[in-house]
């Protein structure tokens, strides 16, 4: 049944025709349900009866993960699974969403809202491990089956994992729509997720997050390393952890697709061995199928250019439809259409790489942050970031020739427009940048993902960067056992993270953390500018100081990381599915110019006229709605939580109602202004069905046109 069958027959009636079993034979005798092949040792299951524990708030409910003290072990050394379960919904649950009232929790989002109660939903979890052909290590999926599931009205949501997240990565998001919605959702951290390995103590998490050293025992990760080979890196490099998405020797970012369709799968047969009929000695038939089962792909961030990418891939006509929110996907460059907003300049060069952007960030974001235009109006800018280092990476920039200008104030302006004007990231980010730079975002994508891209191992740290936990003056020392006992809860899967910093090895003296780093070349404090560089000519294969073509060795790691860059390419494809992206315009983590807009046009170059995608560009939103809890955010900036639970609503009406989607539009939400009033729905107005000529963003000549 194709997708726009489905549209014309009500899911009740089409399930109909199926319970009867089906076979590949197309004869009357049942299909038996049967585990992928694909998962690896044990499945692990778990009723909950949503009133002492859940499956979305941990037994919390929205009242608990809004509390800001974070549940606690009672045994901080030796925590439970369950206890770490809940941690980890808690932390992920707040690492996204702004979960303060004022700005919307619990009255326009969360656990609770539309509920009568709590917000805690029962019904059951299963988890396994699985892998994809030629991959080093598992990912984790995770299937949610919330006790107001309806056959007659089957649905499944994916929901894999936000960022480097683990399992529960995006429980806040597509979690909580599909739960409430009565859908199963199914999860995956997409061989990313919060597995490290302590080389110092052998220790690794298991898929219940504890803790083992046993080489034997099935763990999340374990570094591809002989005893000899871990020994050596010990005695030259002690203290270090590897972590998965950076060390796996896996770029698995290439397979995202493959996983959140294997999650699909595996959604499919946990859900038949629920509610298919007994068959045999403990079989169980296949009633629940692709052909009665709405699949809407989604999630945000990663998770969403994870679903954008399965939906490419969806050769099967799994996938119904598509709702994601600011989707990290790196669109096939496409010199044949180029992007305008308003009357703003013509951009040629768009469709960089999520490497290619991230390490311009590194390299001139720090300097930057002292621009006049920016520095005392950036939120977190003077709290997170250093101004004397800001100071000395401008200098040792200058030194280099990457910046020009007499004086401080003139060489951070020429840092900011190389940004804005080389590398196309729009003005609107500017103020969001510095904050991002201050918790060490692009330095830690920077050197994560080329790590990835380049499959290199941990014993050979790229650009002489590795992880440890540091001291007071960012020296390094052994992580705490208590700190690593809680990193499946608590690490975002890409340090610095829970107490794990990025280190630089070769800096001036002794191995220091990257913030506080002195380069060797500069003999300055300057963020560890050498190290930046040396991730910037991997990029480029080419010395970013000089142009000058690489070293021999360094130009081989340059071709590993561009063989990886290419392999996660997105082709633009949909294959005519309904589709939304929703993307805040002040998104400084994902360059709007590099990600949704540019796939938008790559999409239409594809499609044409059979293209089924909007997208909805959000005005006063940006990529971590977490941070408008804070003062600076607060005022300025909206939930674009909200816009994406409304892209999930959009797209499930035109599944199961045949309801026609907004055409691409700009949304223009108002902030709350100074003293940050309390958030209404006044404020947000809703995507338009109808919106204005002036809102509609279009494809037209070649070119995708986005109004101001």
């Amino acid at each position: 049944m194709t997708n726009r069958a489905r549209l014309a027959v009500p899911t009740g009636l089409a399930a109909a025709f199926l319970l009867v079993g089906c076979s590949s034979d197309n004869d009357d005798s049942p299909q038996l349900n049967t585990l992928p092949g694909f998962i690896t040792g044990e499945v692990q299951q778990q009723d909950y009866d949503g009133i002492t524990d859940d499956l979305l708030t941990a037994g919390l409910g929205g009242s608990g993960l809004a509390n800001a003290t974070a549940p606690a072990f009672a045994d901080s050394l030796n925590p439970t699974p369950a206890e770490l379960r809940r941690l980890a919904i808690y932390t992920n649950y707040r690492a996204l969403a702004d979960m303060t009232a004022d700005g919307g929790y619990g009255r326009l989002y969360g656990p609770q809202v539309g509920r009568d109660d709590d917000g805690l939903v029962a019904g059951s979890e299963t988890l396994a491990l699985a892998t994809v052909p030629g991959a080093n290590h598992p990912v984790t999926v995770m299937v949610q089956v919330p006790a107001s599931f309806d056959t007659e009205q089957a649905c499944m949501v994916t929901a894999p994992s936000s960022g480097s997240r683990g399992i529960y990565g995006a429980i806040g998001t597509a979690g909580e729509w599909g739960l409430k919605q009565g859908c199963a959702v199914v999860y995956t951290d997409k061989g990313t997720g919060t597995g490290s390995h302590n080389l110092m103590t052998d220790r690794a998490q298991r898929l219940d997050g504890t803790l083992s050293d046993d080489d034997d025992a099935p763990v999340l990760f374990r570094a591809n390393l002989t005893d000899a080979e871990r020994q050596a890196f010990n005695t030259s490099h002690p203290d270090r952890l590897a972590f998965k998405h950076a060390h796996s020797r896996d770029n698995p970012e290439a397979d995202w697709g493959r996983h959140v369709l294997q999650s699909v799968e595996f959604g499919f047969y946990v859900l038949n061995q629920r509610y298919g009929k007994p068959h045999g000695d403990d079989g169980r038939t296949v009633v629940l199928t692709p052909e009665n089962t709405l699949v809407i792909a989604s999630s945000v961030s990663n998770g969403g250019g994870a679903s954008v990418r399965a939906a490419e891939l969806d050769e099967n006509g799994w996938i119904d439809g598509v709702a994601v929110s600011e989707p990290n996907i790196n669109p096939t460059p496409d010199s044949s259409f180029t992007l305008r907003q308003g009357d703003g300049p013509v951009i040629t060069g768009h469709s960089r790489s999520l490497l290619d952007y991230t390490t311009a960030i590194a390299l001139y974001q720090g300097c930057a942050n002292r621009a006049p235009a920016v520095r005392d109006d950036a939120p977190f800018n003077a709290a997170l970031n250093n101004v004397g280092v800001n100071e000395t990476t401008c200098t040792a920039l200058a030194a280099k020739g990457l910046v020009t200008g007499a004086t401080l104030d003139e060489q951070a302006t020429d840092a900011l427009r190389i940004l804005n004007d080389e590398y196309a990231i729009q003005p609107e980010q500017n103020l969001v940048a510095p904050s991002h730079y201050g918790a060490s975002v692009a330095q830690a994508i920077a050197m994560t993902y080329a790590n990835a891209y380049g499959e290199f191992p941990v014993n050979q740290p790229l650009c002489g960067l590795s992880l440890a936990a540091t001291a007071d003056q960012g020296t390094v020392t052994p992580l705490a056992d208590a700190q690593e006992a809680a990193l499946f809860a608590t690490s975002n899967g890409i340090p610095p993270t829970s107490g794990v910093q990025l280190v630089y090895d070769q800096a001036a003296g002794a191995p220091t953390r990257l913030a506080d780093a002195v380069s060797t070349s500069s003999g300055l404090a300057d963020h560890g500018l050498d190290a930046l560089l040396c991730l910037r000519s991997l990029m480029d294969g080419l010395d970013p100081v000089t142009g000058d073509a690489l070293s021999a060795p360094l130009q081989v790691q340059a071709e590993r990381v561009s063989t990886g860059v290419e392999a996660v390419r997105a082709s633009g494809d949909l294959q005519g599915k309904p589709a939304v992206f929703v993307t805040g315009r002040a998104d400084a983590i994902l360059p709007i110019n590099h990600t949704s807009r540019p796939y938008f046009g790559l999409n239409r170059r594809v499609e044409g006229d059979a293209s089924g995608l909007r997208y909805y560009e959000v005005l006063n939103a940006h990529h971590l709605d977490a941070f408008n809890a804070f003062p600076g955010f607060d005022a300025r900036y909206v939930p674009l939580h909200h816009y994406y639970l409304q892209a999930l609503d959009l797209v499930y009406d035109r599944l199961t109602t045949g309801a026609e989607l907004p055409p691409s539009q700009v949304v223009r939400p108002q902030p709350r202004g100074a003293g940050a009033p309390a958030l209404t729905l006044a404020q947000l107005p809703a995507i338009q069905p109808a919106p204005a000529q002036a809102d509609r963003i279009r494809f037209v000549d070649s070119q995708v046109r986005i109004p101001d």
